[in-house]
């Protein structure tokens, strides 16, 4: 396969190796000519692309060792299976993204996230990071160590990362319920309502006057029997509602209790992510200017609908990573899950960024967007920090590739 999982961006490389093991990675760096790390194909832009050899980690899987409450995973380890090996030992992660479909390596390296006001982004649970370096040796960073904070959300600009050790915490058990109605001047008025209404909340919205849409809430329990309240600011539970417009292979809905990693997630391991066929943006602001910056997307409504299946709202806790959407601030994240229209997309995206320029907004690494080098060092004040970060690890430039320059993640070569 060349194309993404959405079969929406065609790759350019001229090679591209599969690995299975450490050494394979080892043996693919041998030589000259730059490389880039490929996981499991869920970016949607030319940022794990390289006009050299791209290494392939989706067979790169497995090796769970648990000590204590960490737990090392080899790269291309996909969420979901790591999840199911884990809760048979009785051991959980804080969070898990919408798809249990992604590897550990590529989501971590992008500042992937669930959702929830108090959970970081995924990459806030590495506790250790094993990669390849230029020369093809094997090192290690950990949490703690000068570089960590650049390299956790790394874009895969300084290595091709093995395996990670991630923090767990004993398994827990969730229900998902879903609340319609609530209407936007209610949410905009009290958003910190809506989005800590569980342990993990996302509003399905296609911005149309009136209702925000659909409520999704992930509520963490005690014992199965714990009481969920029926209305939502002006919304109500319904327990038949559908916020994905009855699109398969959805986790199980209608407040029945189950483990935690089949109810973080919105969609089972086993069925097919999203609708497919599929554009996606992502945008991440501030967490007190959302009710601002929503006011704003709700004024481009009638430009965005034709393009959209849908859009979800998320949130997540602020960290100390660099490079992560959340760097130093709580964040709302506006997603755009956008129909096939490489042309209408690239037409809406402008108007999208200028509405939320003045909230300082932060594209996510791995989807469509607009930003150059200069956009991206206003909404990240460390990226010239990680980019030195990621010279020193790169001297000669064997990472580096057109996106990472445009970005202004490494310098041009």
């Amino acid at each position: 396969m060349t194309r993404n999982w959405a079969g929406t961006y065609d790759y350019a490389a001229p090679r591209i190796v599969a690995a299975r093991t450490e050494d394979d990675v080892r043996r693919a760096m041998t030589g000259t000519g730059r490389v880039h790390a490929l996981g499991t194909r869920h970016s949607f832009t030319d940022l794990p692309d390289t006009d050299g050899t791209l290494i392939d980690l989706a067979g790169l899987e497995g090796g769970f060792e648990l000590h204590g409450d960490e737990v090392r995973v080899a790269a291309g380890t996909r969420y979901g299976v790591l999840a199911a090996w884990l809760d048979e030992r009785g051991r959980a992660l804080p969070n898990l993204g919408s798809l249990p479909h992604i590897s550990v390596a590529g989501a971590t390296a992008t500042g992937t996230h669930g959702s929830g006001d108090a959970n970081g982004v995924l990459t806030t649970s590495v506790r250790g990071i094993r990669f390849v370096d230029a020369a093809g040796d094997v090192r290690e960073i950990r949490l703690g160590d000068p570089d960590f904070a650049a390299l956790a959300v790394g874009l895969g600009a300084f290595g091709v990362v093995v395996s990670l050790d991630l923090e767990t915490q004993p398994s827990y058990r969730m229900r998902q319920d879903v609340y319609r109605d609530v209407s936007w001047d209610a949410a905009l008025g009290a958003l910190e309502s809506v989005t800590g209404s569980g342990y993990s909340v996302s509003v399905f919205t296609r911005w149309e006057p009136g209702s925000v849409g659909f409520v999704w809430v992930k509520s963490r329990l005690g014992a199965d029997d714990d009481a969920v309240a029926d209305v939502l600011l002006d919304g109500v539970r319904d327990i038949d509602a559908e916020p994905l417009g009855g699109l398969a292979d959805v986790t199980e809905l209608r407040g029945v209790p189950g483990p935690w990693m089949l109810r973080l997630p919105h969609f089972r391991l086993d069925g097919t992510p999203s609708f497919g066929d599929e554009i996606q943006s992502e945008y991440f602001v501030a967490r007190e200017h959302a009710p601002a910056a929503l006011r704003a997307m709700l004024g481009l409504g009638d430009d965005i609908r034709p393009l959209l299946f849908v859009s979800e709202l998320r949130t997540a806790a602020a960290d100390d990573l660099w490079l992560s959407p959340a760097s130093g601030q709580d964040v709302v994240a506006i997603h755009f899950t956008w129909r096939n229209d490489p042309a209408g997309v690239a037409a809406v995206l402008p108007r999208i960024e200028n509405a939320l320029e003045p909230y300082r907004a932060r594209p996510h690494w791995g989807k469509r967007h607009g930003f150059d080098r200069a956009a991206m060092e206003r909404a990240h004040p460390r990226l010239a920090d990680a980019r030195a970060v990621f010279e020193r690890h790169d001297p000669e430039g064997r990472f580096v590739n057109e996106h990472l320059v445009r970005i202004g993640a490494r310098e041009p070569r």
